[in-house]
């Protein structure tokens, strides 16, 4: 059931989706550069791309900003809660984009009913800034002549983990671990909003990237210029797949993607022409924000959604939303079967105390990527934590669920009773959790390694701070757990680990633990026993791009290559340790400005989310995420060997 109408913010807190980077219309679904050559006119003017104007006069907050702030907003982003953005965070965005926010996006549901001009308000008021006369011309930077044929020979490396066994491990990445040191910037692209999320995809001779603005890019990998660039409508956080397309399709090679509006889309690789998209749940706030995975013909997608911030309005009835993993045709997108990995559906268990009904059981959404099992013909996913007191035993799990038929084989709890709703200011008041649970999702996704001996192990970080394995031929019974962090709402191991042939390389967040239990870094461990092998300390941040959201924590995904181990911070830094004692054998500061090749300005910021991907002698990163904490940016690198 929707929200009322005149839904109030001041109970119903921001998600941990922060108000910031909604979509911006391009006029036209797809806009193409001179290269595409399909006889489609693209939207263009001498070179550039035109946003639609979001503002045709400056706006100024007023003592009205103020006072619907403090009356609709001020008890989520003036409290300190783990996973709402804090007034400081909100202070470094845009009044543009906390305004899409509140229209089309991630608030919608919260400011349904709110007039126009009180958005503004709040924005310039939130933001500190006024809007601007008139959106400026976004330059796209199309590459000159015809673009070359895509083949999947070239240097790869598709989707989030780089396999279906999601190790995010890279065994020819062009460069060696002595290459690493003298790696430096060969080009910059700025995206025209701040505020990065996704993690690049090289396949085929191009760079696939994505905007939570909703727009999707296909880059020349050697010199960042564009082949075309798509304005989906939707937020896409999910790493793009490249697949071929059988003989007699209207394309010879696929992009997939997720977007926020639980949709799952096919584009033609080389044009980005909508080949198909499918809509694979109907609830409000349901998204994709995991990775498809292919597989003969076969995507796997998860679904997750953002029901926990609207749980938190106790004329809500909370809560209905159930994660999901689906397999679809990926040649026409028609859903094959789709599961929820909570068995019973939601039914009513209680009224709350404003005397809603409720209902559960509900949440365990899958955030990440699921992970194929092809010798046993199982898909495995994570899920999160539940979003009522109404139990399910497969909440905050590992689920396996067979390939072919979708059912649920096995699951394996690690942490039970972990109700949560974001922002929730009194235990039990409304639909709030009378016991909160700790918020301990297993947000990353598993990792199926195959050791020396042949005997197969799935690994998975939680973010209370544990590293499992599992047994996949004893229903998942757990072989070790290993404790390397302290935990918290935000890690703990937040995006995930990464695995060579001996050790899994755990990064470690830890942000909102307390200080003195906090244990931010990076570890290896021994994957046959658990046994750390070396923990590197996060180093202490510099913050030479201001103090705003400067923390140590290490939360983006790592990325590992023979030798060499990737990891991005809080504070803006990659940094590579040597993967066999962890010593820090190249450190470079993103959070700076860059020259970009399309003449957008561009910063680097805080790196999370989606980790680095190496492909062809060129590591590529985005920097900027800080959505909840930490500095926001725009800046997609690229690094070659000494830059050439």
């Amino acid at each position: 059931m929707l929200p009322p109408a005149r839904l109030s913010l001041k109970r119903g807190c921001a998600n941990f989706v922060p108000m910031s980077l909604v979509r911006v219309s391009l006029g036209s679904r797809l806009a193409r550069g001179p290269a595409a050559n399909q006889g489609v006119r693209p939207t263009k003017v001498s070179g550039y791309f035109l946003a639609t104007a979001l503002a045709s006069a400056a706006f100024a907050a007023g003592p009205e900003g103020a006072a619907l702030y403090k009356d609709r907003c001020a008890i989520c982003h003036d409290r300190s809660l783990d996973r709402a953005p804090t007034r400081d965070a909100l202070a470094g965005r845009a009044p543009e984009d906390v305004l899409r926010a509140l229209t089309t996006g991630n608030m919608k549901q919260q400011a349904a009913g709110m007039p126009e001009a009180d958005m503004r308000a709040v924005a310039s008021f939130v933001t500190g800034k006024e809007f601007a006369k008139a959106k400026s011309a976004v330059p796209v930077n199309y590459c000159s002549g015809p673009a070359p044929s895509i083949t999947l020979d070239a240097p790869s490396w598709t989707g989030w983990g780089n396999d279906v066994t999601n190790r995010r491990y890279q065994g020819s990445p062009g460069i060696s671990a002595a290459d690493v040191p003298r790696l430096k910037v060969k080009w910059a692209f700025g995206y025209p909003e701040r505020g990065v999320f996704g993690q690049p995809t090289v396949a085929g001779g191009r760079l696939f990237v994505s905007t939570a603005n909703g727009k999707v890019y296909s880059l020349d990998p050697k010199s960042g210029c564009v082949h075309w660039v798509i304005d989906n409508k939707a937020g896409v956080r999910s790493a793009i797949q490249i697949g071929p397309l059988p003989e007699g399709s209207p394309a010879r090679y696929a992009a997939y993607f997720g977007d926020d509006k639980a949709r799952v889309h096919a584009v033609d690789a080389a044009t980005g022409t909508l080949l198909w998209e499918t809509k694979l749940d109907d609830h409000p706030v349901a998204r994709i924000t995991g990775s498809p995975v292919l597989y003969q013909g076969r995507l796997y997608v998860p679904v997750s959604s953002i029901e926990e911030v609207l749980g938190t309005n106790p004329k809500y009835e909370c809560c209905k939303f159930q994660g999901a993993v689906a397999a679809l045709d990926a040649y026409t997108g028609k859903v094959i079967w789709k599961t929820r990995v909570i068995s019973d559906p939601p039914k009513p268990f209680q009224k709350n105390s404003a005397g809603t009904q409720m209902y559960g059981p509900a949440g365990a959404a899958v955030w990440s990527a699921p992970t194929l099992d092809l010798k046993r013909r199982v898909v495995y996913a994570a899920t999160g934590n539940s979003y009522t007191e109404s139990e399910t035993n497969t909440s905050n799990a590992i689920v396996a669920i067979d390939m072919d038929t979708g059912s649920l084989k096995w699951s394996n709890q690690a942490t039970a009773h972990d109700a949560f709703l974001v922002g929730c200011p009194i235990p039990g008041a409304g639909n709030c959790p009378k016991n909160p649970g700790p918020d301990v999702d297993f947000g990353s996704s598993p990792i199926l390694h195959t050791m020396p001996d042949g005997k197969q192990v799935v690994l998975a970080g939680q973010k209370s701070g544990f590293v499992y394995a599992l047994d996949p031929d004893h229903r998942g019974k757990t072989v070790w757990a290993a404790q390397v962090g302290a935990g918290s709402t935000l890690g703990g191991v937040e995006w995930g680990p990464a695995a060579d042939d001996t050790n899994l390389y755990v990064a470690i967040s830890d942000v909102f633990a307390k200080k003195e239990d906090a244990k931010p870094g990076l570890t290896a461990i021994r994957m046959s026993t658990g046994e750390k092998v070396w923990q590197a300390p996060a180093p202490k941040p510099e913050c030479s791009w201001g103090a705003r959201g400067c923390f140590p924590a290490l939360s983006a995904a790592v990325t590992v290559i023979p030798g060499v181990v990737f990891s991005g911070s809080m504070d803006g830094h990659l940094r590579a340790y040597a993967s066999k004692d962890g010593a820090v054998v190249w450190d470079f500061d993103t959070g700076k400005s860059f020259e970009t090749v399309n003449g957008v300005t561009a910063t680097g910021g805080s790196i999370d989310s989606g980790g680095p991907v190496l492909a062809g002698g060129i590591l590529f990163l985005n920097s900027g995420y800080g959505w909840i904490v930490g500095q926001p940016g725009n800046a997609l690198l690229a690094f070659s060997v000494d830059g050439k």
